[in-house]
């Protein structure tokens, strides 16, 4: 089988090295690809926003299937593109994908599906702001929840007890011409799960647990993801049966019911809140760091699953067969990150942290000569697995000590709660909840409630 991967970042190359695990291989061809990637696969110099480069590309190497890894050129339009020209192509079309190019339009299927998530508002105009904020957040007693409507790679929400700073938030996406949604704050732990569709069929991976909050004990800002693991010793029995049954299976068939077949990975983030199981978002794509964990699991292989969604084949009654053993990434982020982002810093040590037992992807890497640098905010994500989620994490957290990267920084704590429990022989999600970020939002309300607000115009 050829294998044509669209993207360069962390979550493509850890998908590239899964297909690498299969038998027979596939042959792989990434575009653009990136250093780590071209150790696996054969790398096109064509940019992920280019769709036409890639359909001739595809023309040209006639692969068996495309898939495509990052969120903007499925929002694009990439997928139908490809599809266009007669390719098998996993990920969803630009009218499926819209459920994360939109966190309004989101909300309007979940509404329509049935699906539980936090009441909203959305907001298209400053004056609406005030009245916005104290609708969902009317006692002011929990953080502010405020996103940006559109794609924001991960970094476009703020979730603060500081009023005047969600204020702000709201008024810099306004004032850039976007639109904001509101959210209710949501209690409990968070869980990141992926469900494989073929438009109608749904089946899931693995649950995991990742860390958006750029510093130790989830302070900072909000990033693109700073860590995962996977599994989850603490989620309920049942929690994936739970998540199909009132999440995945009623939105992707509210999107079928609408002519949107959605072909792909529905990546569903979830809260666990006091009053059940809550949607913080929808992606129309494979998360990172969370695949880094999800995939190093997985022990069915990867290119046929993908395939028969491609092509609208998938049985949902699929058995995947997953490793016991833990997994843990700790991504390594270049200095700056999220705010300002330096690149083109000397790397060094990979072959160190690999040699302690992890292997390292690359997420954000270039080449300058014949030098090895930083291209990114998010840089590497160090891998570590075995049967000790203690010694797991430790290893991860060495493998990416051992590597060089100036003004670089990652976090310590990725799965240290989890840990904890564990050698406690605790399995609840209580103390695991004090280690889960807070990506998005959280919910008090019991109720799917989303409205628009937006601003008369003569």
């Amino acid at each position: 089988m050829k294998i044509l991967i669209i993207g360069s970042g962390g979550r493509e190359h850890a998908i590239l090295r899964r297909l690498a695990l299969d038998t027979p291989i596939p042959e792989l061809h990434a575009a653009p690809g990136n250093p780590g990637i071209a150790q696996l696969a054969t790398c096109h110099d064509v940019p992920v926003s280019d769709l036409d480069a890639q359909v001739r590309l595809a023309e040209e190497l006639q692969p068996d299937l495309v898939v495509i890894g990052p969120e903007a050129p499925l929002v694009a339009g990439a997928a139908d593109r490809l599809r266009e020209a007669g390719f098998a192509v996993f990920g969803p079309s630009a009218s499926a994908a819209h459920l994360e190019g939109s966190k309004s339009w989101a909300k309007e299927v979940m509404a329509a599906a049935g699906v539980p998530t936090a009441a909203s508002v959305t907001v298209t105009a400053l004056s609406q702001l005030e009245a916005g904020l104290d609708r969902v957040n009317p006692l002011r007693d929990v953080p502010f929840v405020v996103k940006a409507d559109g794609l924001a790679a991960g970094k476009g929400v703020v979730v603060t007890e500081d009023r005047r700073a969600a204020v702000a938030h709201a008024e810099e996406v306004l004032a850039a011409g976007g639109s904001v949604v509101l959210e209710e704050f949501l209690d409990g732990p968070e869980v990141s799960l992926f469900c494989v569709s073929d438009g109608t069929r749904v089946v899931p991976l693995a649950p995991a647990q990742d860390f958006k909050r750029a510093l130790d004990d989830d302070e900072g800002p909000n990033t693109g993801g700073m860590g995962a693991y996977s599994p989850l010793p603490w989620a309920p029995e049942g929690l994936v049966e739970d998540v199909l049954a009132t999440v995945a299976r009623p939105t992707i068939a509210e999107l079928a019911a609408r002519g949107i077949p959605f072909v792909g990975v529905l990546y569903c983030g979830l809260a666990l809140t006091s009053r059940g199981l809550r949607v913080i978002e929808f992606n129309a794509r494979f998360g990172d760091p969370e695949t880094q964990v999800v995939l190093e699991r997985l022990t069915s292989p990867l290119a046929p699953l993908l395939l028969a969604a491609a092509r609208g084949e998938l049985a949902e009654d699929t058995e995947l067969t997953w490793s016991e053993d833990s997994a843990v990434t700790v991504v390594l982020a270049a200095a700056g990150y999220p705010v300002a982002v330096r690149t083109g810093d000397p790397i060094s040590g990979i072959d160190a942290a690999e040699a302690l037992g992890t292997h390292v992807i690359h997420a954000g890497t270039g080449v300058e000569g014949d030098t090895l640098v930083s291209a990114g905010g998010r840089v590497l994500s160090v891998v570590a697995t075995g049967e000790d989620l203690e010694t797991v994490r430790a290893l991860a957290l060495a493998g990416a000590e051992a590597i060089s990267l100036e003004g670089s920084h990652h976090r310590t704590d990725i799965a240290r709660q989890a840990a904890a429990d564990a050698r406690a022989g605790s399995t609840g999600t209580g103390a695991a909840a004090a280690a889960a970020d807070t990506d998005t939002d959280t919910d008090t309300d019991t109720d799917t409630d989303t409205d628009t607000v937006t601003e008369d115009r003569a």
